[in-house]
């Protein structure tokens, strides 16, 4: 099983989960992590609606898409230099 790190985003305001998400990539890039996780839960939609048109503007994601398994949290896949 591969672990891969995550950001929990729960009880965040949307624009706070985006500045989370923006520090988080950066921190990951500098480890050379090219697999992330981010935790938006289900509820409303609203948390995880807010971080895909980030992620959609950022240069820096390859892709990304919700878990299968988890509907609640995102794979990112980072541009590793």
């Amino acid at each position: 099983m591969i672990i891969y790190p995550s950001l929990d985003l729960h009880g965040e305001y949307s624009d706070s989960a985006v500045i989370l998400t923006k520090e988080f990539i950066e921190d990951n890039l500098i480890l050379k992590n090219e697999y992330i996780i981010i935790i938006h839960g289900i509820g409303k939609d609203i948390l995880r609606k807010k971080v895909y048109e980030y992620l959609k503007k950022d240069k820096r994601v390859l892709a990304f898409k919700r878990d299968f398994f988890n509907m609640g949290q995102t794979i990112v896949k980072l541009k590793i230099n």
